[in-house]
């Protein structure tokens, strides 16, 4: 089973420029982009419409890693220092819920582990250290 590690950023409403500029600062390849207009709506968190072009999820590859970014969701408080989380990968739903399992040990549970429109099994915990993961199972991509 293949597990990788990414940098994630969270923007505030500028995820667009962050994307163009960390594509020119380092020759990056734009992977994927996605805005919250794009995603699928929910009437329990609508979106407001000045953040329908907010990036809801944008990978860049650089070399052999790739960053991932997103704007904070509308709505929710965007704090300086809370703003990078490392992303886990893995290739089966089992292995994103044991590693979340053990990471919320001593931690705090941010979203619950649950399928998503984007993933069988995807999480957001802090660990005891104050260290934010995002877990998220993506079958043939890990």
């Amino acid at each position: 089973m293949a597990i990788n590690l990414n940098v994630y950023l969270v923007t505030n409403g500028n995820g667009r420029e962050a994307v163009e500029f960390y594509k020119e600062a380092f020759g990056a390849e734009v992977l994927a982009m996605q805005t919250f207009g794009e995603g699928p709506s929910s009437p329990d968190h609508p979106i407001p419409p000045e953040a329908k072009d907010w990036i809801m999820h944008a990978s860049l590859q650089i070399g052999s890693s790739v960053l991932m970014l997103s704007d904070t969701l509308p709505g929710m408080p965007h704090t300086i220092g809370d703003n990078i989380t490392v992303t886990v990968n893995t290739d089966t739903a089992e292995q994103a819920k044991d590693i979340f399992s053990k990471l919320e040990v001593g931690g705090k549970v941010n979203m619950p582990i649950q399928e998503t429109f984007w993933s069988p099994a995807y999480g957001n915990v802090t660990d005891k250290f104050g260290v934010q993961f995002q877990i998220s199972a993506t079958p043939g991509q890990a």
